[in-house]
């Protein structure tokens, strides 16, 4: 039997395993494990119910987390002109058009989120192999190809997140520290949830909203009773 740390039968000792927690109980039992050097991130996993092998089953878009992600939001926006000068005077990270292409060519990706107008796209699509692995190709569906730029970073740096199902049916994301207290994470939670909600694909049947798992970076994984924790209306059914 593999050895497990003290921290880890701290942990161990907390929490049941099997359990269904209600969503207040499981970020109090987060934040009483043990803590680590860094503030962590709380995850979510949710696994929807969907058909990944048919294309218009496809969960894709964005929510506005009220109170933010706690990460340092790097932004670079791929623009030119008064496009450019309408990113920096919003607050974007980087700015420029070819330059800044050329240096994604050749590795640089230390950065969350990449904007881009429309005229620009046609060069960025040559760099899909490098930022598509990553989340990083801007699309429109995710309001990160656009004309107006300006508000596309205000949201981004107010933490507008970018939400999509992968392979297995899950979406996974990240919705605030740990050092956030409950009653802001319990929000950017319902927040996130009503959004997928309100993606869900005419064609899916049937519960969508199957399971959800909350943890946090160097925590365990707790199911959540969606049910009882979440009152979503008609749009989590």
């Amino acid at each position: 039997m593999a050895h497990r740390s003290k921290r880890m039968k701290q942990i161990d000792a907390l929490i049941e395993l099997n359990k269904l927690y209600k969503l207040e109980e499981a970020l109090e039992l987060l934040k009483k494990c043990p803590s680590v050097k860094f503030d962590q991130s709380i995850n979510v996993a949710l696994q929807v119910g969907i058909d990944v092998k048919k294309s218009d089953q496809q969960v894709r878009g964005t929510v506005s987390l009220p109170h933010g992600t706690g990460q340092k939001i790097i932004l670079v926006v791929i623009a030119k002109g008064d496009k450019a000068k309408e990113a920096q005077e919003a607050g974007a990270d980087h700015v420029g058009a070819e330059e800044l292409l050329e240096k994604i060519k050749e590795g640089w990706t230390d950065f969350s989120a990449l904007i881009a107008t429309p005229d620009m796209m046609r060069e960025l699509g040559k760099l899909g192999k490098i930022l598509g692995p990553r989340g990083l190709m801007p699309t429109p569906k995710a309001g990160t190809v656009t004309t107006d730029v300006a508000k596309a970073v205000r949201e981004a740096k107010a933490g507008k997140i970018e939400f999509k199902v992968d392979k297995t049916g899950n979406i996974n994301n990240a919705v605030g520290k740990i050092s956030f207290d409950g009653k802001a994470l319990i929000e950017n939670i319902k927040a996130f949830l009503v959004s997928v909600s309100r993606a869900k694909p005419a064609s899916s049947k049937g519960v969508f909203l199957k399971s959800l798992y909350l943890s946090s970076t160097m925590g365990p994984g707790l199911k959540i009773d969606i049910g009882s924790s979440i009152t979503l209306g008609e749009e989590g059914q």
